[in-house]
Formats: C-alpha cells, structure tokens, sequence
C-alpha cells in the first residue's frame, strides 16, 4: 500500500481523495520539524505532501530522510526557488483538482 503524508492544510480536500485512491495518509500541521517528520513515518512513506509552502524548508528534510520519497506540492502559493530541485511534481489546485491528483499519484 501507498503510504503518504499530508503536510498542510487541506481545505482541498486532497486527504479524502487520496485516501478514496487506496493510499494510507498521516496529516501532520504546524512546524514541520525533524521529529514531528519522523513521528508522521516519514523514512517508510512513499509520497509527501505539502499543502503549506511556509513549510517548504520541510522539504529538504524529508529528501534527506528518505531520498526515494515522491515530493507533491499542492498550494495556491508560488514554490520557492530553494525548494524546485527537490520537489517531484507542483500543481495549483485552482488548474488541477483533487481526484485528478489523487488518480495520478496512486
């Protein structure tokens, strides 16, 4: 089974649809520290991902964790530079919705 973690919030509703897809999600909010990271499975999961670009320096811990994690941005909010080269696939939800993003990262 697909294992993923929701970082962010997911007014989208993304969780719901990715669960519909088979995947196991863990959400995790707030600060997305090393431990709370680890506390989420971060080292087993297959898929991360970040609903809160606030939280994109996240995203270089969790490639360190676990380098063959897929890396989803899903936010209204641009991708920072820094951020680019470590994240797999970045989608607006205003051009892709839910159970299109859901569909492809099962």
């Amino acid at each position: 089974m697909t294992r993923a973690i929701l970082a962010g919030p997911d007014r989208d509703g993304l969780g719901a649809a990715l669960e519909r897809q088979g995947i196991d999600v863990t959400r995790v909010e707030g600060l997305l520290t090393a431990s709370v990271l680890e506390e989420a499975g971060v080292d087993d999961a297959d898929l991360f991902v970040l609903t809160d670009l606030d939280e994109a320096t996240a995203i270089s811990v969790v490639k360190d964790r676990n380098p063959d994690i897929r890396v989803v941005v899903y936010s209204h909010d641009s991708l920072p530079g820094f951020a680019r080269g470590q994240t797999d696939l970045a989608m607006d939800p205003d051009l892709f919705g839910v159970e299109m993003v859901a569909e492809e990262l099962a």
